[in-house]
């Protein structure tokens, strides 16, 4: 089997780079192209071509990626399919499990993340850095960039944007003043609408994507039209907000046709003691916001495609706010609401001393309380979904002028974001400000709702 075809705006980079290769040119590119173009593609069949062509002569070329696994494995396997889909399966053999060799050629594949140890490399061939926005711009200079210095080899950076402190967008930029110096290109992106112009079933997807995201998701943003954020800026702005009303009260009671789900953000217990709130100055609150879960629909324009695709959306029914309330008297009125209320999932902090009353809550209502632990990772989730959820219309909350519920829109209109490494995001409110709790039992709440979905059968009829 022939390998892929390579669409136009993959061959334009690779016949810059291909040419720099051959005629030791030595020059640095940046290539960016929308997720799942075919960048990791572009990459591989060009180490299948510098193989084959440096076969007899002899070379070396290295490929890093932010982390060996998955990363660099699968860049590995990509070029493996690649040489086996030209019929070179007899002629390849790999050399101590990341490199492989052709002849008196080969390519060496290496992990870029800050502790990997891979001083002494030389790359004579070509030297490539995949999902280069994720590799900290201090290990690239120390240690990958000097690996071409003694065959002034060319250097090829592939990824997405982040934000402007990225390797990526260090290196685009320079790049983009040579340009502007001596006319040679240097830079190649390719966002999303250049990528659908050749290939429409990738704009059906990204039409899905940006109806369920919306455009200035962060990750529709740097994933796909290929801008970077800005530094720490207003989460919500006023059209947002203001998408985000609803003309409906709080609930005080349940009803029994809707389906309910809660989120639960908890107050360490040294907060919430007041002896310690009073030499203290922050003032915590454990917060439970109950939401109706309202199915998908999919938007008009993309009619047929299955609700499932969408995550459902949720209709704040019930806000209940706890500052200065002990674990022990507290646990006992989660555990009444919860029951009264007859929430299908509830997904509760569990950090720090949290995890007791999370276990506790697991302990007598069952299954349905999933434990969520606060590392980095998983708040940049739950940011990204709230942060999805608000600006299509999926998260809506009640008018009204309870307290609680102004301390929500307080909290929702004083909410910022601000980029952080390997494509995470906080969310959070500046403590000089006020406090972030209402909007992570929100970001709760919004994740039980999306995991309460019904599971959709799968399979056929005989």
């Amino acid at each position: 089997m022939p390998m892929p075809p390579l669409r136009p705006y993959q061959r334009e980079p690779l016949r810059a780079i291909v040419r720099s290769v051959l005629q030791r040119e030595g020059r640095t590119f940046s290539v960016m192209m929308s997720r799942q173009a075919g960048k990791n593609e572009l990459s591989a069949q060009l180490e299948v071509g510098l193989l084959v062509r440096f076969a007899r002569a002899g070379g070396d070329g290295i490929k890093a990626s932010p982390t060996f696994r998955p990363q660099t494995l699968i860049s590995l396997a990509r070029l493996i399919a690649r040489l086996h889909d030209a019929g070179l399966d007899a002629l390849w053999t790999p050399e101590h499990g990341q490199t492989i060799r052709l002849g008196r050629a080969r390519m060496r594949f290496f992990s870029a993340a800050p502790a990997a140890n891979v001083v002494g490399a030389t790359a004579s061939l070509i030297l490539e850095i995949d999902e280069a926005q994720d590799v900290d711009p201090e290990k690239y200079l120390k240690d990958f960039r000097p690996m071409a210095a003694a065959t002034n080899a060319t250097t090829v950076l592939y990824g997405t944007a982040w934000d402007g402190a990225t390797l990526l967008e260090r290196v685009k930029d320079e790049h983009l003043a040579l340009e502007r110096r001596d006319g040679i290109r240097r830079h190649f992106e390719y966002d999303w609408q250049s990528v659908a112009r050749e290939n429409p079933a990738y704009r059906r997807f990204v039409d899905a994507e940006r109806a369920r995201l919306g455009d200035d998701h962060p990750l529709f943003r740097t994933q796909y039209a290929l801008r970077p954020l800005a530094g720490e800026g207003r989460a919500f702005p006023a059209a947002t907000l203001d998408a985000m009303r609803g003309a409906f009260p709080l609930d005080r009671a349940p009803r029994p046709e809707h389906r309910y789900v809660a989120g639960i953000d908890l107050a360490g217990e040294a907060e919430e003691d007041p002896t310690q709130r009073a030499r203290a100055p922050r003032h915590d609150s454990t917060v439970v916001v109950i939401g109706e879960v309202v199915p998908a629909a999919a938007p008009p324009a993309l009619e047929g495609v299955r609700t499932a695709a969408f995550p459902p959306r949720l209709r704040v029914a019930h806000l209940r706010i706890w500052t200065g309330e002990r674990q022990a008297a507290l646990f006992a009125q989660l555990v009444r609401l919860l029951r009264e209320w007859n929430v299908a999932r509830v997904a509760v902090d569990a950090t720090g001393v949290g995890a007791g009353v999370a276990s506790f809550l697991r302990d007598t209502l069952g299954p349905r309380v999933e434990p969520v632990h606060f590392t980095a990772a998983a708040k940049s989730d739950l940011a990204f979904r709230l942060l999805a959820a608000a600006p299509a219309g999926r998260l809506t909350l009640p008018a009204g002028d309870d307290p609680a519920l102004r301390r929500a829109w307080r909290e929702l209109a004083l909410a910022r974001t601000a980029s952080r490494p390997n494509g995470q995001l906080a969310l959070f409110v500046d403590p000089a400000e006020g406090h972030d709790d209402v909007l992570m039992a929100l970001a709760l709440a919004l994740y039980a709702a999306e995991e309460a979905r019904p599971r959709a059968a799968k399979g056929h009829a005989p």
